[in-house]
């Protein structure tokens, strides 16, 4: 199929894109690396009168880290990200999770922030600003609100972001001092959607372990947090039995639920073992 007809954009500045996208109220969709929307245009299932082409907007092509965390404006492509030696130091989750996304032709393509506003539980970013408790900034002709991901994910490709907003950057807390993290996942196929995804971060002190929070991916209309602290200290196979009875799996073309649950214990102990691994002060994991 083709997509339906569409008036195309090509703002220069972001406040000419809010400008369009407030011109043309509900109507318009928002083009950045196009990995996303251009398969639902394709195939109709969606079909804006007005494309707004963000690709010329080059202040938008930015990634930023310093010692709070890592900013990543709406036109930066996941392999930017990915390769960023900064943004690696600061915040490695980020290129723990997007080695994982799709295929690297995809990733030299697709937006990281983009993927965000996408909103599919199945996403990597999803589960990582879930878990870091990141925020993403969104700009209208009506000013700037910044949106907590607790927040801003409100189902399956459902975000807090209204029709006439434009999200310009999404902030990722740098990691904590002293932890350790991990993003592991399975799918089917390399560079398929995963059945079931878990990133971890894990805190020792003094050779004890005092934090271990996983977010999950595909196991949920949204991404799902969960802090495994205390369950993992009385014993690991109890986080995952936890993790088991949280997660609210769906049975699909590609797994049963049961599947799913089975996999989201399994693989939080991988990660959280791994995460523990990775921290300055080891503790028997």
């Amino acid at each position: 199929m083709k997509p339906a007809p569409f008036q195309w954009h090509g703002p220069r500045t972001v406040a000419e894109a809010v400008s369009l996208l407030a011109e043309h109220d509900g109507q318009a969709k928002v083009l950045a690396g196009g990995q996303s929307l251009v398969p639902l245009l394709a195939m109709r299932l969606t079909q804006p009168a007005h494309l707004v082409d963000i690709n010329g907007v080059t202040e938008l092509d930015a990634v930023r880290s310093d010692a709070a965390g890592v900013t990543i404006a709406a036109l930066a492509r996941h392999r930017r990200v990915e390769r960023d030696e900064n943004a690696f130091r600061v915040q490695p989750l980020l290129r723990q999770a997007l080695a994982h996304v799709a295929h690297p032709t995809i990733r030299n393509r697709g937006t990281s922030v983009g993927s965000l506003a996408h909103a599919d539980p199945a996403g990597e970013l999803t589960a990582v600003l879930a878990l870091c408790d990141g925020t993403v900034t969104a700009r209208s002709a009506a000013g700037t609100r910044t949106i907590a991901a607790a927040d801003f994910f409100l189902g399956p490709l459902t975000s807090a972001l209204a029709p006439d907003e434009l999200a310009v950057s999404a902030h990722f807390p740098a990691r904590p001092a002293g932890s350790g993290s991990a993003f592991v996942e399975i799918a089917r196929r390399n560079g398929d959607y995963a059945l079931c995804g878990v990133a971890a971060v894990a805190q020792v002190d003094d050779g004890k372990l005092t934090g271990l929070r996983c977010g999950y991916l595909s196991v949920a209309d949204v991404p799902l947090v969960l802090d495994l602290t205390r369950a993992w200290q009385a014993d690991p196979q109890e986080a995952a039995e936890l993790a088991r009875r949280s997660v609210d799996p769906v049975t699909d073309l590609h797994a049963t639920a049961d599947y799913r649950r089975h996999l989201a214990a399994v693989l939080t102990v991988r990660a959280a073992r791994q995460a523990i691994s990775a921290c300055p002060q080891r503790s028997a994991a």
